[in-house]
């Protein structure tokens, strides 16, 4: 899946995943795509939460050997 920009968070705890997104999702417009890289065991469960409290969409999620994959567009 294409997206306009890439975050990566690997190695990173939370809340640090959500806060490097947040900063990248802030410099998009709406409707462009953000894909954010996190090992973070939880950044599911966070994803989830976030997106459906900031009212942006979470399109994709993929999880490959515990690498995370998030594809979130703007709203």
């Amino acid at each position: 899946m294409e997206s306009n920009i890439t975050v990566d968070t690997k190695g990173m705890a939370c809340p640090m995943p959500i806060v490097k997104a947040k900063k990248a999702l802030d410099t998009l417009e709406s409707g462009q795509v953000m894909q954010v890289i996190s090992t973070d065991k939880g950044s599911l469960n966070d994803f989830q939460a976030w997106v459906k409290q900031t009212k942006h969409e979470l399109v994709k999620h993929e999880e490959d050997n515990g690498v995370y994959t998030f594809y979130v567009k703007k709203i």
